[in-house]
């Protein structure tokens, strides 16, 4: 399989090889049990785009509010992964249960088989952990139950993100800079009560030297400050380069989220730009954790540096 390895000052960041039409995509459920309806209107969207699809064992199990024991989720991630007829892993759900697994997963094995893993919200912890423990770029984008409904433009994000080594610029027309500057950095992307509760874990980001883009969902504006003010005094921001927001949905005005972000962030005096479609929203943009990106608080811009670091092709 022909990967593209990219160095970063931390991590040598590898880029799995994209997709062709009729490629298999693997499912695996790491996290809570989901809508077998959902599911499968998901799973057709990803039919309609050309791909095959392979339901891993166990993916329909259902332990309470989890998709099954956590060994029997992790087996259906590093069988996945172990597999070289599949060539990508899209989650089925996210919800609760990924950081569960974690000292399950086989690090070892899924870096000597590289291939394009995609999810969000309570994926975040897979992401993070997939990234920073060999560098193996993650896809932050739809798990398969939100696909049934994703928007025009994050369908075609998708596709693209799966079938092309090319980034696309992101110009957000809509957003509020709230610090001015420009930063260039790997990006780590990801859903902010996952990541707090990482924080004091083996698993624990590392985000010196990193761009971060948040989101979240159904947290108060006093929560969404208790955890970033938790992350700030563990010292998880020392070293940002930069930050972005995507969407809080159903956690107050987006004024209230604004002033609690800038309370923190503010003295840092980092780039940081509000207003990215990325989280529970019905357009989720994908992005690549992993890969260095340009954060331009200035001109409203997210780039990806790709050209700049390819090295070698594996």
């Amino acid at each position: 399989m022909n990967t593209t390895v990219y160095s970063h000052t931390h991590i040598d960041a590898i880029l799995p090889a994209p997709l062709s039409p009729g490629d298999l995509i693997g499912v695996v459920a790491p996290a809570s049990p989901f809508n077998e309806a959902d599911f499968f209107r998901g799973i057709q969207v990803l039919k309609d785009m050309g791909f095959q699809m392979a339901l891993r064992p166990h993916l329909f199990d259902r332990s309470g509010y989890l998709a099954g024991t956590d060994a029997d989720r992790a087996t259906q991630v590093n069988e996945a992964f172990a597999d070289d007829d599949i060539r990508a892993i899209v989650c089925a759900r996210g919800g609760y249960g990924a950081m569960r697994m974690l000292p399950y997963l086989d690090f070892d094995l899924i870096h000597r088989h590289p291939k394009l893993f995609m999810g969000f919200s309570d994926i975040t912890a897979l992401l993070c952990a997939l990234y920073q423990s060999g560098g193996l770029v993650c896809l932050h984008g739809p798990v398969v139950t939100t696909l049934r409904n994703a928007g025009a433009n994050t369908r075609t994000s998708v596709f693209k993100a799966l079938t092309s080594k090319e980034g696309t610029d992101i110009f957000l027309e809509n957003s509020v800079t709230l610090h001015p500057g420009a930063a260039v950095g790997p990006l780590i992307c990801g859903n902010l009560t996952t990541l707090c509760h990482l924080a004091g874990t083996p698993f624990q980001p590392v985000l010196d030297g990193h761009i971060l883009i948040l989101e979240d969902r159904g947290e108060k504006p006093y929560r969404l400050d208790r955890m970033l003010t938790q992350m700030k005094l563990a010292g998880m921001f020392g070293g940002l380069k930069g930050l972005g927001l995507g969407g809080f949905d159903a956690c107050g005005s987006m004024t209230e989220v604004l002033n609690v972000v800038q309370n923190i962030f503010q003295p840092m005096e980092i780039p940081m730009l509000a207003g990215f479609d990325i989280g529970h929203g019905q357009e989720n943009t994908v992005v690549p954790v992993g890969v260095k990106v340009l954060l331009d608080a200035d001109r409203h811009l997210l780039s990806w540096c790709f050209a700049a670091d390819a090295e070698r092709e594996v």
